[in-house]
């Protein structure tokens, strides 16, 4: 495919991308990717590069999969669209069928939105709705956590929790409430791993109180913190957190945008992975590799028996959007599943992703590399001054895109994240390339480390 980079680049700069530095706007010279296979993508000039961030944690079967062009176009042919307003669909009726045989516990039921944000506020609304119905007006407080992620859309991005994501922006502050992150890493020295794990869970049962639990309603949380860096909580905190929200009557819902549908080995990592059922599940991303947009809010039997009770009045819970259960999207949702099931990528993840960890891991030989940390098909390289103190570099975003910069021109496309890499690999990445991933990652972070050490803004720990 000929593409004339320049004027691409150009005409791009017309486009407002998310998370854009304004100040830049019209000054952009971006890599433009033209083509996709496999892991693998082309940028405008020919260059081949390992798609080390699956797109957005999402192309989990890989690029290029002509089953999934076909099914999205013959469900074009035969019906492209219509409302979902009283109305339904082959496809979106036959996907829920196909989700819920993996759904855990009381999950059965599924209501469709555009993508992860949407998932997200549309499970805090109906948590406002179904405590409205109840007669609980007050109980509407929702607990999240500091590194947090859970989207762009209003209610969302309120219980989002990194910082640097807040600036300029108007978010609910009155009924949001944000703990400190579960990230063991970072846990004051000399403390163990179970004793950080007991101060994150009481961080929780303490909030609840303190806010009053006749007025908590939610507590929200990644399984994994993805964006946040791959924040791997300690073992048994999820479960440990079900415990405390059950003990309030508190709901628990669990963010799977980026950790269901493979990422870490299972179509749903809440039960399989981290052993508790949660009352909600947003999901998205994996649900149809990215090919197309969607995603679904899980909700318990339980919470809607609630709701169906004959002595109470009916309730319409008037939350959608124009593309709930697009006829399209779960055409290509239901060929997603079918490929990941006859081709076992959950087993092949849960097989390979201990090759890939350990082989990351090898990094931390690196000296300005602090800590190498994941689950499954998905981790965080973290660069600091010295592995001692675990100070971030003093240039801040620069070392994470100085990276990635230099890992491009190798071969290689990373997520930065401030003095982080993110790893998200196509769940079909094989052995041999995770080893040409983890090769060029390594010379680019050496790269930038002779870079910060020329420019004499990091100097090697002494021997």
């Amino acid at each position: 495919m000929l593409v004339n980079t320049k004027q691409v680049q150009s005409d791009d700069n017309r486009v407002v991308h998310p998370w854009d530095n304004i100040q830049r706007l019209g000054h952009n010279k971006r890599t433009i990717i033209a083509q996709s296979d496999g892991i693998y993508v082309h940028d405008s000039d020919g260059n081949r590069l390992i798609d080390g961030p699956a797109g957005m944690w999402c192309v989990n079967i890989g690029h290029g999969r002509e089953e999934m062009v076909d099914a999205a176009a013959e469900q074009m042919r035969r019906m492209p669209y219509y409302s979902p307003w009283g109305l339904a669909n082959v496809p979106a009726a036959e996907l829920a069928a196909r989700l819920v045989e993996h759904t855990p516990g009381d999950l059965n039921h599924v209501f469709y939105t555009t993508g992860g944000s949407t998932a997200v506020d549309s499970a805090l609304r109906f948590v406002m709705f179904y405590n409205n119905y109840l007669g609980r007006p007050d109980k509407k407080h929702v607990i999240s956590r500091e590194k947090a992620y859970h989207g762009s859309t209003y209610l969302a991005a309120s219980c989002s929790g990194k910082e640097r994501d807040k600036n300029y922006f108007d978010f609910e502050q009155q009924r949001v409430h944000h703990l400190p992150a579960p990230n063991p890493y970072r846990r004051p020295a000399g403390m163990s791993v179970q004793a950080f794990c007991d101060e994150k869970v009481a961080d929780l049962e303490n909030k609840i109180l303190e806010v009053g639990p006749e007025q908590v309603a939610a507590f929200i949380a990644e399984p994994v913190l993805a964006s946040g860096g791959v924040i791997v909580p300690p073992p048994g905190y999820h479960y440990r957190c079900l415990e405390v929200c059950r003990r309030y009557d508190v709901l628990y819902i669990a963010d799977e945008v980026v950790t269901a549908f493979g990422r870490l080995g299972h179509f749903f990592a809440s039960e399989d992975v981290f052993g508790m059922v949660p009352d909600i599940i947003t999901a998205a991303k994996g649900i149809t590799s990215g090919y197309v947009p969607l995603g679904a809010v899980f909700i318990s039997d339980r919470l809607l028996s609630d709701l169906n009770l004959e002595a109470r009045k009916a309730a319409v819970f008037s939350n959608g959007f124009t593309y709930s259960g697009h006829p399209v999207a779960c055409a290509a949702a239901l060929k997603n599943i079918e490929i990941m099931e006859r081709e076992d990528l959950m087993q092949h993840v849960q097989e390979i992703s201990g090759y890939f960890l350990a082989r990351l891991g090898e990094l931390e030989e690196i000296p300005i590399v602090g800590n190498v940390r994941g689950a499954g098909l998905m981790a965080c390289v973290e660069c600091v001054i010295s592995q001692d103190s675990k100070d971030p570099l003093s240039l801040d975003y620069e070392i994470g895109d100085r990276i990635d910069r230099h890992c491009q021109r190798l071969g290689l496309i990373v997520r930065p994240l401030i003095n982080m890499c993110v790893m998200s690999p196509p769940l079909i990445i094989s052995r041999s390339q995770i080893d040409e991933l983890v090769n060029i990652l390594r010379q680019g972070i050496a790269n930038t480390m002779e870079d910060v050490r020329r420019e004499g803004l990091w100097s090697p720990p002494p021997e």
